[in-house]
């Protein structure tokens, strides 16, 4: 199964995925390079994932994307001191195209949004997913993202990032991960070997 897994980061969601071929691609040199260390047989290709969604999607069975988050961020609207800017339509112009072009399977996720989504997802913790196959709850216990202390992000991902050397803040970069256990489950849903039993259906993207 090749599968695309767009800004990549540290590789939150791909730890638990197997018997795939994976291209991962992460803008940040530095992370790139943490994501290599971590994950050494994928294929990682320091770019704008945003472009290249767009120049490669045909060549992928399986297409996760997690564009940045900041501009739809419920945090963002309530910090009275942040500058007002306009949510990065990027989001749903790469939903769009992948509900009308892509033939594999296909997830993106985002944050709960201070608005009312634009499009129907499937919410898990504090996480959208939108795709074009159905997502089946899962029972998942979050931490308080914005209370947590480093060590406390380190054990709940299974990772540190303390080597790295890039711009963006540490704990951020903990924060925005999507945790394993959520990245297996819908995987193994996309890959229809997923165990129904003892869980309740998702919503169905429209």
């Amino acid at each position: 199964m090749k599968v695309l897994n767009l800004y990549a980061c540290l590789g939150g969601n791909r730890l638990l995925w197997d018997n795939c071929e994976v291209t991962a691609v992460e803008l940040d040199p530095e992370l790139a390079r943490m994501y290599q260390e971590r994950f050494p047989n994928d294929k990682v290709v320091v770019a704008d994932a945003h472009q290249y969604l767009l120049d490669h999607y045909k060549e992928f069975d399986f297409i996760w994307s997690s564009p940045p988050c900041p501009t739809h961020s419920r945090a963002r609207f309530w910090n009275t001191k942040a500058a007002r800017v306009y949510p990065d339509m990027k989001l749903y112009q790469e939903i769009i195209l992948l509900n009308t072009h892509f033939k594999g399977k296909w997830v993106v996720e985002n944050v709960v949004p201070y608005y009312e989504p634009l499009i129907q997802a499937t919410k898990i913790g504090r996480h959208l997913f939108w795709s074009n196959f159905v997502i089946p709850e899962i029972k998942h216990k979050d931490i308080a993202m914005d209370k947590a202390t480093p060590s406390e992000l380190i054990e709940y991902h299974k990772l540190s990032c303390f080597d790295y050397n890039g711009k963006q803040p540490k704990q951020k970069i903990l924060r925005n991960l999507v945790h394993y256990n959520i990245g297996k489950h819908i995987f193994d849903i996309a890959r229809g070997i997923y165990n129904h039993n003892n869980n309740k259906q998702g919503e169905l993207f429209s």
